[in-house]
């Protein structure tokens, strides 16, 4: 029979890591937005001591950043693969998944990077820059042109993601678009047009619409590049 000793010691809080506090925080963030993650509460929601958690991040802003990297670390992209297009387009779509999946998380990936300088910014959120740009150079695109095409590219898919994630149903039980959606409360003089897209704002489908929009981009991107190969081979 273990002696109340051994008991005791099998019974000890596990070892906190770096990758643990990460995902408690994550969770945090996932259930109650940005602005509950403090030291604090992080540490009630570990059962530890908030000062013990500095060990892990030096601030909150550490904090935010390890959660920026913890959720773009699942963001897969092969830049060895020889379709730039599709990997283009599968990279959007991952992206939008897990947006939808960590939606609080969004503000910070779109207004989080603007606080600090390029080359300061945590490694785990300069990688999708990097391995996009080695994609696109692969592909034939000059460095200049890479960096124009992933700044019109990441544009275009944070632009679609945060209207996604707009589309407020006020009442999906509601039956009428009009009332399902809030526009009843809209001036019907003064907003015509869009209380006649009800019908057409209520059937709003994120990833046909991110379909559409990538299609729209690529066949430019696509054109671009043919003349660009066109020009060198004249």
């Amino acid at each position: 029979m273990d002696s109340p000793r051994a008991s005791g010691r099998t019974t000890a809080k596990a070892r906190l890591s770096r990758e643990t506090v990460l995902a408690k925080a994550l969770e945090l963030v996932d259930a109650e937005g940005l602005d509950a993650l403090t030291m604090r509460r992080l540490g009630q929601e570990l059962g530890r001591d908030p000062m013990s958690l500095y060990r892990y991040a030096e601030n909150r802003a550490a904090l935010l950043d390890g959660v920026s990297e913890l959720v773009l670390d699942q963001l897969p992209i092969h830049p060895e693969d020889p379709d730039w297009k599709a990997q283009l387009r599968n990279i959007a779509h991952d992206l939008r998944m897990l947006a939808l999946e960590h939606p609080n998380v969004v503000p910070l990936l779109v207004t989080r990077p603007l606080s600090t300088p390029l080359g300061l910014r945590p490694l785990g959120t300069l990688r999708p820059l990097e391995q996009i740009l080695t994609l696109l150079a692969s592909a034939g695109f000059e460095p200049a042109d890479a960096l124009h095409v992933y700044r019109a590219y990441y544009g275009f898919l944070y632009g679609h993601i945060l209207n996604e994630l707009q589309e407020y149903v006020v009442d999906p039980e509601e039956n009428e678009v009009l009332l399902r959606l809030g526009l009843h409360r809209l001036p019907a003089k003064e907003f015509p047009r869009l209380r006649a897209l009800a019908p057409a704002l209520s059937e709003y489908d994120g990833a046909r619409e991110l379909d559409q929009g990538l299609t729209i981009l690529l066949s430019g991107l696509e054109a671009q590049l043919s003349r660009q190969v066109a020009g060198s081979r004249a």
